[in-house]
Formats: C-alpha cells, structure tokens, sequence
C-alpha cells in the first residue's frame, strides 16, 4: 500500500486505517494488543481512536480505548515512530452526562483538557491528527436526516475551536486537525475561517461512507476534492451488515457475533433500519453473483473510490483483520459497479 498525503498536512498514512472503537468493550486489552501487532505487521501504519471510545459509550468505558492503545505503546518500545495516532474531542453531550458533565458546548479550555486527557492515556506526547468528533453546533447528523433550523444551539464559534486547536498545534500536542460528522458547510467554513484568521487548516473529514451510505458522494465530495480535505470513511461495513452475516436471521439473533446482535441500542440506530439491512442483503446477494464476498466488494468498493484518502476498519478478531486487509487487492469490475449504482438508484442510503 502506497501512503497517502491527508489534505495539506505533513502526515503520511496507509489507505487502510484500523478503527479501535470495539477495543475496551467487546475486544479486551490481550486481544486489542494482538489486533494491533497483527496490523503493524502487515503494514498498516494509520489507527483511531477517540476519547468516547468504547462502543456502545457508557460511562464504565469512557476512556478505555485510550487507554488500551497506551499501554500498547508504552510495552512496545519504538512502535510510536512507526505509526500515525489519530483520537477525538467529543463534541457537546448526546446524552453523555460523564463526558465534560454533560455539557453542550465545546469551548476552548473543554478542547484542550479532553487533548491533554488523551495524552495521558495514549501514553504520548503528541497526537498527530486530533478531530472534532461531532459539530457545536445543530447538524443532521448519526442517523438525522434533515437540518432542522428550530433546534439550533449556542456555542463556540467555529474561530473559537480552532483557536483551541492552534494553541495545540503551538505547543506541540497535536501535528495536524480534523472534523468528523461534519456537513458540505461545516467543512467549507472550517476552511474559510482558517484562511481568513491565519489559524491550523482541516486535513481531514471522517465521515461514514459505504454502500449503504453515501452522503458523501451528494455534494461534500466537491468540497473536499476542492478544498484539498481528506475522507476518512468510517463503518464502510455497514456496522456488519454488509459481511452478510445478517442476511439471514436479522438481527433479533443474540448469538450472532455482531455488535448489531449484541447491544440493543445499536439496532434503533440507522444501521438497525429494516431498509438498511434490505439493501445490504441485494449488495450482499451482488458479491455471491460475480464471485465475491460481501466484504471483499464493500471494501473494495471503499478502498477504491477516487474521494476515499483511508478507509477505517472496525475488527474484533484477527480473522477479521486478515479478511479485512486481503480484500486490498480487489477489483472491482464495470459490472458490478453498475450494479451497484443501480441498487443504490432503487435504495438510496437508507444508513445515513
């Protein structure tokens, strides 16, 4: 795999990015370490994390898989150079009561405590892409479907956040910023307002993409070719409809092996939609078609769109990992991307 440049910033990383958000909850530290190494090992140089982590957020595992990612580093001497550690700054509470007290701002001082948090967990001494997780402000967001001018909030402006982030920037903590969640505006005007105040410019946008969601590709993929921003897509399986292990039984079966299965909350998000799963279930059905499987094509799919920078997998197991990581080498043909473009035609993005 060829590193990758992430907008204007100096960070080198993997197309393929290992998302941690499952460590500290469904995947102990053991495993989480094993997962990491197995990573390394085979190239990967890029890894997530975020300071709500683990998921599903209770307040028992706020942190956890910081924490897991630190003693990791600090029992392997010299890993630290070799990888690019890329964590999160929650934005204002979604019914997160443990995080900032459950506030609903993100003010300057609440930016640079939660980095400085992070660190202590990470066990480092700089973060090389710290990200807003979520925006300040009212966004159609995590299943929303329309902007909704009625529930707009007050908080931090826009310089404010990135003022906070300079001071991180300047004092060494942080190498380069990003949004996640963020909408064609949002990113827009995190650009705009970094020009014009001389403040740190967003590299990247971690946003989720994949065939069952591709908001991306209506208008923020203009933005971002445009404004040099780069996609990190995040859940490009679906939440695991789009292995196809759910194509049979839904997800009612608690013995199934998959978040969507295990945790009850997960099903009432946009993923648990019946219109999801239909739609996984013919990209699923295309996969068996021409010879593939439903994960091999939905990261391929990923892996290969010209607006993806890196794409970020969510693994619990090793086998998961490897299945995960050999798909790099798929092509898609004419064929099947027109198939896919016709059920997205019929479907939309039912997980968005």
């Amino acid at each position: 795999m060829e590193l990758i440049t992430l907008g204007r910033s100096d960070l080198r990383v993997t197309p393929i990015c290992l998302g941690t958000m499952t460590f500290g909850e469904q995947v102990g530290e053991a495993a989480a370490h094993a997962i990491l190494d197995r990573a390394v090992e085979r190239g990967v140089n890029f890894i997530d994390t975020a300071e709500m982590y683990a998921v599903p957020p209770r307040r028992e595992t706020f942190g956890a898989t910081e924490a897991i990612i630190g003693s990791w580093l600090a029992g392997r001497p010299g890993v630290r150079d070799k990888v690019v550690l890329a964590s999160k700054v929650a934005g204002p509470s979604r019914g997160m009561d443990w995080i900032r007290g459950g506030s609903a701002d993100l003010g300057a001082d609440d930016i640079v405590a939660a980095c400085e948090a992070s660190l202590k967990r990470l066990r480092t001494d700089v973060i090389d892409l710290y990200q807003i997780h979520w925006p300040v402000r009212n966004v159609p967001a995590f299943g929303a479907v329309y902007f909704e001018p009625r529930k707009e909030r007050a908080g931090a402006s826009i310089e404010t956040q990135l003022g906070a982030l300079q001071r991180l920037v300047r004092d060494g903590k942080v190498r380069a910023i990003g949004l996640s969640n963020e909408t064609p505006w949002g990113v827009s005007e995190f650009v705009k307002v970094a020009e014009q105040a001389g403040l740190p410019r967003v590299a990247t946008v971690q946003n989720p993409y994949g065939l069952i969601n591709r908001v991306v590709d209506n208008a923020l993929d203009e933005v971002l070719w445009r404004e040099q921003v780069s996609l990190l897509a995040y859940s490009p399986l679906g939440f695991g409809l789009l292995t196809g292990k759910y194509d049979a039984l839904g997800l009612e079966d608690p013995a199934l092996p998959g978040r969507m299965a295990i945790f009850d909350s997960m099903k009432k998000q946009r993923w648990g939609r019946p219109e999801s799963l239909e739609a996984a279930r013919l990209y699923n059905a295309l996969a068996r078609d021409n010879g593939l499987t439903p994960t091999q094509m939905a990261l391929a799919f990923c892996y290969r769109r010209w607006s993806v920078a890196s794409t970020i997998i969510g693994v619990t197991t090793l086998a998961q990992l490897d299945e995960d990581l050999d798909a790099w080498g798929t092509t898609l043909s004419a064929d099947v991307l027109a198939g896919i473009d016709a059920i997205r035609w019929k479907h939309r993005d039912p997980g968005q």
